[in-house]
């Protein structure tokens, strides 16, 4: 026997935290009482063992002829002296002689003791009975179970401090031990029967065949539960079951069967409302039995959804462990899978059940894996997110995902992915309080009191004026212009807590990869920005800009950010924004077909920012030297992105007075143009002209050919150089997305030409235009070289004037 080892698990740090000094105290007491304990009693076991053994081997009867043979050395004078007085056995009947022997055999088990060794005829001694010595031996090597004290906490009273302790019986081991050999006994039965060898075609139909049933057996509770969701909501706790499926051949399979199908069960039976759990009163209280059936229906929806999504995180908790079940049904690989689908189901319920319980549990769970480094996951989550923002127009669950955001992005120090500061561009926020002083100085309409009433109205008076508040207090109700106030709260609270973790990141993470999804945030928010950070704001992002670490798209974000700054609330200060201008002016030759064409669609917004919300601040110099350089930059890039920027320049020529210098190719001041100058008021642009529109009227895209024949009559806005209507109706941004050239293929498509059909005349054709091939190449260079001559011709005039 050995002494009962201690296995229970070390207590955790976090856990020893939480226990007193007292607890801890108690329990080294009990421990190494226990200890002691349990070496005693081994002790005192071994020692009756010992014991018993000596009693046993001394009680052990031995035959009547081995004493004689053992005492034969110690009495050979009695025997002697024996054999002299005993009768001859020769003189005796052979009746008596038989008497005698049988009277010697039953006085020796009569008289004799059966503990001791010694000869029959010795003198008896004074001892027990063989009886009762025999009873006194025990039976049972074991004893009792001892009584062990477990020590509790102590109690304090104005004695001082009193301990506490609670006796405890030693378990049964010898029966725990006998019920183990059973168990193994058993399984040892089982083991010996021969388990059936099938053919993997059998086991095939085997697993097919499982499959049916347990589909069947799914949608069978499914339909029922649809059906009659009051009635059979205990099926729910049945189909919940079934995703602790132990058949290895279809677990794997059944358990995502039963994720999908509750996920669709509860979309359809949850209320639109929260269920909030019953007091103490409304319990007490008798209601009818409609009322007791709604309720025990929407107590066992709650209890049977808390313990689905319990399900589903364990599921996704056991996959990022990588831990196994005891059971070690399902593999690894298949925890992946099932994963997968638990996620699945998380985000679906995200999206469906805002309004349910236990809505902010999911947000919980999904925005941490928003950050996962598994690609499909951290997809699907950021999706599930994006639809909820899209879809929430009141504002609370946008609220919670927010904040558990935010939360997410400090305590990771600022290390998540891009994707997940990018979902705060699809909140829905287009107002919040940001005129609340204003709103509280303005008047707002009260209702008379029933004294003023008494005293200014008659008694017909006072009963229509009590008849029309009335009236207007449920017209005041129909609008919801409570909802209104808290939607714009909600908002605004959903908006301040996105600006600090933008801030913060500009502040502490400057080089962080969060750094563009923040720039493209401040510009979709910055008109709702408060006006107090706006001069703190545009020197931050003008220290971003000329510090030269940012990229060219980070630049155009942080220009973009500040003109949203400065067209909406930031008209009131008195700020010019030139040193914006001179960046974008500068940078604008970085664009080409390659790699930065993308960022066409973020400076064509920065352009209708800076020129047509701002018209009024801006110089003609500066919009001419604008108009010019964009214009080079059409030759550069792809037609998506002439076109929008042929849309830009026409929006110049139109807002603008005196852009049609540029089509004259006569100067208009002094000074030679400057085109690498990098500051526009000062470039000359007025002294050149839009050559590049003659280049672009024989562009092979035909939208881009239309803008600039449009361009060169001067953008007329009616007569022969109109644009047509789906063209001149579009904004810039617009046209830049509808002709995107993304997978390579001509936008709008081109029409097919007809083969040209061979007849005898080919050959006559093809010599024809050759001939006119060469006469329209002699003309062109013709016409090309007597246009040279009139510009060298021009330039030297000009040179001598």
């Amino acid at each position: 026997l050995k002494a009962e080892k201690n296995t229970k698990r070390v207590p955790s740090f976090r856990k020893l935290l939480r226990t007193s000094q007292i607890k801890l105290d108690n329990k080294l007491k009990n421990k190494q009482y226990k200890q002691k304990s349990a070496a005693k009693k081994y002790r005192k076991e071994q020692k009756k063992l010992r014991e018993a053994v000596r009693d046993a081997i001394s009680r052990k009867p031995f035959p009547l002829e081995e004493c004689k043979k053992k005492q034969v050395g110690k009495s050979k004078k009695w025997e002697e002296k024996e054999e002299e007085d005993a009768l001859p056995l020769d003189m005796m009947d052979e009746d008596d002689l038989k008497l005698m022997e049988d009277l010697a055999q039953k006085a020796s088990f009569l008289t004799r003791d059966l503990s001791s060794n010694e000869p029959v005829h010795i003198k008896k001694r004074k001892h027990e009975s063989v009886i009762e010595k025999y009873e006194k031996v025990p039976r049972r090597l074991q004893t009792e179970p001892e009584k062990e004290l477990i020590h509790l906490l102590p109690i304090k009273d104005k004695s001082g401090i009193i301990p506490q302790a609670v006796e405890k019986p030693v378990l049964n081991v010898a029966h725990d031990e006998e019920e183990d050999t059973e168990e193994m006994e058993e399984t040892e039965d089982f083991i010996e029967e021969p388990l059936p060898v099938l053919t993997p075609e059998e086991m095939a139909a085997q697993r097919r065949q499982k499959l049916q049933e347990r589909k069947m057996h799914i949608a069978a509770l499914a339909s029922a539960i649809l059906s009659e969701p009051d009635s059979n909501i205990k099926k729910l706790k049945e189909l919940r079951a079934m995703l602790m499926e132990q058949d290895p051949n279809v677990a794997v399979i059944v358990r995502k069967l039963v994720m999908v199908s509750l996920m669709e069960i509860f979309k359809d039976i949850a209320p639109s409302y929260k269920i909030r759990p019953l007091t103490e009163v409304e319990k007490a209280t008798k209601v009818k039995k409609e009322t007791q059936k709604l309720r025990e229906f929407e107590e066992g929806l709650v209890s049977q959804y808390k313990f689905y999504l319990e399900n589903l995180e364990q599921t996704i908790k056991d996959w990022k462990q990588r831990k196994l079940k005891k059971s070690n049904v399902i593999s690894l690989k298949a925890y992946k899978g099932l994963a997968e689908v638990a996620v699945k189901c998380l985000c679906e319920l995200l999206v469906a059940l805002p309004h349910f319980n236990f809505h902010n549990n999911i947000i919980v769970l999904i925005v941490p894996l928003m950050n996962d480094p598994s690609k499909m996951i951290s997809e699907l989550c950021v999706e599930a997110v994006k639809k909820l923002f899209k879809q929430d127009k009141l504002g609370y669950a946008s609220l919670g995902v927010v904040k558990v955001i935010s939360g997410l992005v400090r305590g990771r120090n600022y290390d998540v992915r891009p994707e997940v500061l990018k979902v705060f561009l699809h909140l829905r926020i287009k107002e919040v309080e940001l005129q609340k002083d204003s709103e509280d100085i303005a008047p707002k309409k009260k209702f008379m009191t029933y004294k003023e009433k008494r005293k200014n109205l008659s008694r017909m008076q006072r009963k229509w004026k009590k008849a029309e508040e009335k009236l207007e207090r449920e017209l005041l109700e129909a609008e919801a212009s409570e909802s209104k106030e808290k939607k714009l709260k909600l908002h605004t609270e959903t908006l301040n807590i996105v600006f600090v973790t933008y801030f913060r990141i500009l502040k502490k993470a400057q080089k962080s990869p969060l750094l563009p999804a923040v720039l493209e945030g401040l510009a979709k928010f910055a008109h709702l920005i408060n006006v107090e950070f706006f001069d703190d704001l545009l020197i931050v992002l003008h220290s971003l800009i000329a510090s030269g670490d940012l990229s060219y798209r980070e630049s155009l974000h942080c220009i973009l950010s500040a003109f949203h700054i400065l067209s909406g609330q930031g008209d009131v200060l008195n700020i010019d924004p030139m040193k914006f201008y001179t960046h974008l002016y500068k940078t604008l030759f970085s664009l080409h077909a390659g790699g930065t064409n993308e960022d066409m669609g973020i400076v064509l917004q920065c352009l209708d920012v800076m020129f047509a919300k701002r018209r009024k601040q801006v110089s003609q110099q500066r919009a001419l030297a604008f108009l010019k350089r964009l214009s080079i930059l059409a030759l550069h890039v792809l037609p998506n992105s002439s076109v929008g920027i042929l849309a830009t320049n026409r929006v110049f020529m139109q807002t603008f007075p005196r852009m049609d210098l540029l089509l004259d190719n006569e100067s208009q001041g002094s000074g030679i143009y400057l085109p690498e100058l990098d500051e526009p008021e000062h470039c000359n642009a007025q002294n050149t002209a839009l050559w590049e529109l003659h280049l672009l009227q024989r562009h092979y895209h035909p939208t881009v050919q239309k803008f600039a024949s449009h361009l060169i009559a001067g953008a007329p806005t009616e007569g022969s150089g109109v644009l047509p209507l789906d063209l001149s109706q579009r904004s810039t941004t617009e046209l830049f997305e509808t002709y995107c050239m993304k997978g390579m293929t001509f936008n709008p498509p081109v029409a097919s030409v007809a083969p040209r059909r061979k007849d005898t005349f080919s050959q006559r054709d093809s010599f024809v235009d050759e001939e006119l091939n060469k006469q329209l190449q002699q003309h062109i260079s013709e016409t090309v070289a007597h246009k040279h001559l009139d510009f060298a011709k021009h330039l030297k005039e000009s040179s001598l004037a």
